[in-house]
Formats: C-alpha cells, sequence, structure tokens
C-alpha cells in the first residue's frame, strides 16, 4: 500500500523533470533570429577577352656558344699499283703500212695547193689469229688491197696473195675497221684506189 502511494506521488514530479528537459532542449535547439540585407555587395565576374601579349625570351646565340668541332682526319693514303705491261699472247700479228704511189713530179704537173694530200691511216687494228690455224701451226702471209672512200671508209678489201686459206677472213675483216683520213684533191675530199697491205702471221715462242 505504501509503494503505491509512493509511486502516484512520484508521477507529477517526474512530469514536471520531463517537461523541464523538454523546453531546455528546445532552447538550445531553435537559433537566434537571423536578419536578411535586402540591399547586398553585388557580386561581378569580369572575364577579360583580350589576351596580353607575352614577350618571348630569346636567347642571342653567337659564334661562342657554338662548340668548336675538330676536323676529321684525312684518309689513309693508298699505295697506287702500277699496271704491269700486257704479256705477249698466243700469237705475234704483224700488218704493214699500206702502199702508195710516190707522187710524180714534173713541169705539168707540179700543185702547190697546200690542201692536197694522200689517205692517211688513223686507226689499225691488227688482225686476230684464227684459233683453228694456230691450234694447226699455220703461219703465213697475206697481202690484202682495198679502196678507201672519201669518208675514209675501206671498201672492196679484197685477198691477193694467201698462203693459208684460214687466214684470209680474219684479214680482210681487220681491214674493214681501219679508218682513214680521205684523199683530198683540189680541197675536196676523193676516193683512194689501189691500197695495199701484208699481214704477216707467226706463232709465239
Amino acid at each position: 500500500m505504501g509503494s503505491i502511494m509512493r509511486l502516484i506521488g512520484g508521477i507529477p514530479i517526474a512530469g514536471a523533470i520531463t517537461l523541464g528537459l523538454f523546453l531546455l532542449m528546445r532552447f538550445l535547439i531553435i537559433p537566434d533570429e537571423v536578419i536578411i540585407e535586402e540591399d547586398g555587395e553585388t557580386l561581378r565576374i569580369v572575364i577579360n577577352d583580350e589576351v596580353d601579349e607575352l614577350e618571348a625570351r630569346r636567347r642571342d646565340t653567337t659564334i661562342d656558344d657554338v662548340d668548336q668541332v675538330d676536323p676529321p682526319p684525312p684518309p689513309p693514303q693508298i699505295e697506287r699499283q702500277s699496271a704491269e705491261q700486257p704479256q705477249e699472247g698466243l700469237a705475234t700479228v704483224m700488218g704493214a703500212i699500206p702502199e702508195f704511189d710516190a707522187p710524180r713530179l714534173g713541169a705539168d704537173s707540179v700543185n702547190f695547193s697546200v690542201s692536197d694530200r694522200d689517205a692517211q691511216p688513223l686507226v689499225r687494228i691488227e688482225p686476230q689469229y684464227p684459233p683453228r690455224a694456230a691450234e694447226r701451226g699455220v703461219e703465213g702471209t697475206c697481202d690484202v688491197s682495198f679502196d678507201v672512200t672519201p669518208d675514209g671508209t675501206p671498201t672492196n678489201v679484197q685477198i691477193v696473195t694467201c698462203s693459208s686459206s684460214m687466214l684470209e677472213r680474219s684479214s680482210i675483216r681487220a681491214v674493214e675497221r681501219w679508218r682513214y683520213n680521205p684523199k683530198v684533191e683540189n680541197g675536196i675530199p676523193v676516193a683512194r684506189r689501189g691500197v695495199r697491205t701484208q699481214f704477216d702471221y707467226r706463232l709465239a715462242e
């Protein structure tokens, strides 16, 4: 019975304490009234469209700034070897100088024109020794006659005499490759007829 009375008597006290705590908490939570000022400073943002010129830093380069470069060493000297003279081959072929008629001097035939001259050889190519003749040990001579055209080319090449038919073709082909300064009469190139030459075919020892 006594405990019930204490419980009933404690209820008003508990309610008063609870109400006091509630009011205290409300006082602590609600902040003071904030007054908002209507006229405030306006925030302005300005963007500059113009680009400021930046002065580039330049470095003056002088000749002294460049490192000195030593020239490369000269290339080594290469000793040049002298070419050896070709040795004589299997055969030695000798061609005689073509025969020309000696000029006839007479009272009626003297001509003081310095432009006149007989045909003169420019290029002489010696004939090749025919392989078949060399294998058989054939030696001999060939006499050849031909004419020289006004442009210096041999023509009408013919064998006069030849000790072996195996040597004829080589002799003709050699003369066909010769070249001449043509014969000149009264300042005009003319044909030279009846030129003769001889080839000697000898095997090398």
